[in-house]
């Protein structure tokens, strides 16, 4: 009998952990052991994991004895520390940080676009994309196979939880101060409702902040260069014209993006339908003499990127323009993260 692979959930009590586990107990049962890891201080507490009651452990160089493949949901600075740890016991890691993203010996895959990569890994490591990109790049990656993408204009409407937990208690938190407020009330009456920002930079409810990450080179943000550097990438296109706006929105859950596409083949908006229909991990909503095109609030909860508002650009005929959605801890984190474990799992049962 084949011996299934074991499993690490790096992270497991966190946000996207916790989504992890959900995604882990609906998908196709591949994996053997499934260890729970996390600080010293979650050591000892109980989570249900297909249906199973496991007791995490704290993060140690032993705590990857015996195991094929470990998922990572943690900050940067610890992936950057404990991931090679994991590899030099023998895990293949599949880090969902952004600290190994754009290293050349580590393959950035989206299994829908380039799964071939999984095999590419020196340093026995593979990252996940940014949610931002995540939310676009399944469509993107299925118009590029027909049509050879040249350049990208986007503009993104990121939902609060893109900035972790805190993000989301301060949405919720702001939404309660200003609640019954005039929508059209100044930021002086919103800020002295609103007394804590953070993590954002103004106040979202009743708002939106044309910002999201930290700050880098000319003004742009860490989130805006997230979207050109890892579409690049993902994509094999190294000289892909990129140029992205990144907007944080008063949503709790579900990335939102404005995406102009320019292609080297002229594009049909029913070829463009055709391909989005039937290309795997999205779903095509796109009916607006109907009013039918998806928002976050379809999105929130489900795996696919949804595609609608396909339009063939007015002023250019080799482009289009489109509206996407993608559940950024799904899809845009855990889903994804687990996508690439099950081709890793592959390996091992062969």
């Amino acid at each position: 009998m084949t011996r299934k692979p074991s499993l690490a959930v790096v992270g497991a009590t966190g946000a996207v952990g916790t989504v992890m586990l959900d995604i882990l107990s609906t998908r196709p049962d591949v994996w053997g052991e499934i260890r729970l890891i996390a600080s010293a201080r979650s050591a000892g507490k109980k989570l249900t994991c297909r249906g199973e009651e496991l007791t995490v452990v704290a993060l140690t160089p032993e705590s990857f004895d015996g195991i094929d493949v470990a998922m990572f949901d943690v900050p940067d600075e610890i992936s950057s520390h404990w991931a090679p740890i994991a590899a030099s016991r023998g895990a293949v890691v599949v880090d969902n940080s952004g600290a190994f993203r754009m290293d050349v010996d580590v393959p950035l895959i989206v299994p829908e676009v380039n799964p071939q990569e999984v095999r590419n890994r020196p340093r026995g490591i593979i990252s996940n994309p940014n949610c931002t990109t995540l939310s676009m790049i399944v469509a993107m990656g299925a118009l590029h196979h027909e049509f050879e993408l040249t350049e990208l204009v986007v503009s993104s409407y990121q939902a609060a939880s893109g900035a972790g937990q805190a993000g989301i208690d301060a949405l919720r938190s702001q939404i309660a101060a200003v609640a019954g407020t005039d929508a059209g009330t100044n930021a002086g009456d919103i800020h002295n409702k609103v007394s804590d920002l953070a993590p954002f930079p103004a106040p979202l409810a009743l708002n939106v902040i044309p910002w999201a990450g930290s700050l880098k080179a000319d003004g742009y943000s860490s989130e805006e260069l997230k979207v050109r550097n890892e579409s690049r990438k993902i994509l094999g296109l190294p000289n892909l014209k990129v140029a992205a706006t990144c907007v944080r929105v008063p949503v709790i859950t579900t990335h939102s993006l404005t995406v102009h596409a320019v292609f080297a083949k002229e594009p049909s908006r029913k070829a463009a339908q055709d391909i989005l229909q039937n290309a795997a991990g999205v779903k095509l909503v796109d009916d607006p003499e109907n009013h039918k095109f998806p928002t976050p609030a379809d999105v929130v909860g489900t795996d696919p990127t949804w595609v609608g508002r396909v339009r063939k650009s007015i002023d250019n005929p080799m482009a289009l323009d489109l509206f996407v959605c993608g559940d950024n801890l799904r899809k845009g984190a855990a889903l994804n993260t687990a996508q690439i474990a099950e081709l890793l799992a592959v390996e091992f049962t062969k």
